[in-house]
């Protein structure tokens, strides 16, 4: 059984151009020389030998295209994994502690005492030193 596909001349430009420029993850553009490459009649074996993945990744992302179309053949599914606990509001109620002056008594905040100042505050109570250094890793601040 052979999946044919036919690109429109504005998706075959879109592809041309989503290799060629921009910064691009690696499977998304794998993913787009795929169908550049169905496209043009080549068969599985030779699409996965050019691109370098296995057939079983060509056949998905030519079926994935003709079902749900270009940007969802190009595109990460989301994947299965434990949700977000803290919000940006959280993230940002996290880095204005870190911002703010540190008890009287010392000179600069620890992760230590921003958990034990976050942990007073509804909501906070299960926050941990990690979650802290984190958030604060993603802001480029340093408290140790």
């Amino acid at each position: 059984m052979t999946v044919e596909i036919e690109l429109d001349e504005e998706e075959r430009n879109f592809l041309d151009e989503f290799v060629k420029k921009g910064t691009k993850k690696a499977r998304e553009i794998a993913r787009a020389n795929i169908l550049l490459l169905a496209d043009q009649d080549y068969p599985v074996e030779e699409i996965s030998e050019i691109v370098r993945v296995h057939r079983q990744t060509v056949w998905k992302i030519k079926k994935r295209y003709l079902e749900e179309g270009l940007e969802s053949a190009l595109k990460d599914k989301p994947r299965p994994g434990q949700p977000k606990k803290w919000t940006e509001e959280d993230e940002a109620e996290i880095i204005a502690t870190a911002c703010t002056s540190p008890p009287e008594g010392r000179k600069r905040w620890t992760i230590r005492l921003l958990r034990d100042e976050l942990q007073k505050k509804p909501g906070f109570e299960d926050i941990n030193r990690e979650t802290i250094r984190l958030v604060l890793k993603k802001t480029r601040q340093n408290l140790g």
